[in-house]
């Protein structure tokens, strides 16, 4: 069935329209890049109303892997796989192995893991059928896992970093908006909390947002009003195109830093907006990597050591591009754009010591 391709990513090298029936399987797995290695991206199981969101999630995500690989210096390309969810119940094990037929059949070229909607047991269901796999259980202090912790840590230590930068000062007693309690929303709260922050929360999920007022005394908003809480931060992590010219306008924060994918609807109307009303922009790909640093780290064979080193880089790397961002007077959001483009088009990752080079 032809599909049609938005305007929203960039065309990518490939895509597969993937089916089973016999599972409930259907999706798509866009490579948007191989230039810098193997495509790698998760796997996220969501419900689409069509296949042409469905595919034009995907494209967008897989072309923000290329970036944020390359802009973490990773040996590796971009891609994302999106499945729609099946209606009702339905065998999740059957349904990961049929993917994972999907994935064995490119053959390399693209390396899955988690995403939203995509757990640790999913994709050992689809290793049953592919070799191509991170976000495996973890085996003594090998990498491997669940990686949202580890995207949790990226964020929290750009926002620091960004907080330093800005005001000379720490998260202990800033206040942050944090948008989306799923597994990485929660680990970064977490992580605020100890940090002596104060958290305003909100979340779809009444009892996701009960849980956070108790473990961290978080004060909650409904849905809509998150934008126009008073904040020093504010942390998108849920779904992409949250901040457009509307949202934006509400703001009432200092920084925003987050760990969604694409929260820019437009990055580069959207980023202007938020220079123009002097909010710092950490940009997403750059911030939330620490997800992405440990599956390359299981597949690769790292150490878990290096994750560790890695993850923490993500800090240096951040105020490396608002640095420059500053010094070329745009916004952050561009300048990080145009560094993982030079880096792909060059076909090295980027260093970041080279950024400000």
């Amino acid at each position: 069935m032809p599909h049609r391709v938005g305007r929203e990513a960039a065309l990518p090298e490939h895509i597969e329209m993937i089916e089973d029936p016999v599972s409930g399987l259907r999706g798509a797995i866009v490579i948007h890049s191989t230039r810098l290695g193997p495509a790698a991206g998760g796997c996220r199981l969501w419900h689409y109303s069509n296949d042409n969101a469905l595919l034009n999630d995907a494209l967008r995500l897989a072309e923000g892997m290329s970036y944020k690989n390359a802009m973490a210096g990773l040996p590796l390309g971009g891609g994302k796989a999106v499945l729609q969810r099946p209606a009702g119940d339905f065998d999740r094990a059957a349904l990961f192995q049929a993917f994972g037929r999907a994935v064995q059949r490119l053959e390399g070229t693209y390396i899955t893991a988690e995403d939203v909607g995509s757990s640790v047991a999913d994709m050992t269901a689809a290793s049953s059928e592919t070799a191509y796999v991170a976000g495996l259980a973890s085996m003594g202090d090998r990498p491997g896992g669940d990686p949202s912790p580890w995207t949790a840590r990226g964020v929290f230590v750009a926002m620091q970093a960004a907080v330093q930068r800005r005001s000379g000062g720490s998260l202990d007693g800033a206040t942050v908006a944090v948008q989306g309690l799923g597994s990485v929303g929660n680990a970064l709260c977490s992580l605020l909390h100890e940090a002596g922050a104060r958290l305003i929360v909100t979340d779809p999920r009444t009892e996701a947002v009960r849980a956070a007022e108790e473990k961290w005394s978080a004060k909650a908003v409904a849905l809509d009003d998150i934008l126009d809480a008073k904040a020093d931060i504010f942390a998108p992590c849920a779904l992409g195109g949250v901040l457009d010219g509307h949202a934006i306008a509400r703001l009432r924060v200092k920084l925003v830093c987050g760990a969604a994918n694409n929260q820019l609807a437009d990055s580069g109307a959207d980023g202007l907006r938020l220079t123009r009303r002097r909010i710092d922009y950490a940009p997403d790909f750059v911030v939330n990597a620490g997800g992405i640093i440990n599956v390359a780290a299981e597949y690769l064979n790292w150490t878990g050591a290096e994750v560790q080193d890695r993850v923490a880089a993500i800090a240096g790397r951040l105020v490396a591009v608002l640095d420059q961002a500053d010094a070329h007077h745009i916004p952050p959001a561009e300048m990080a754009h145009r560094l993982a483009k030079d880096a792909i088009a060059i076909g090295t990752p980027v260093d970041r010591e080279a950024i400000h080079a």
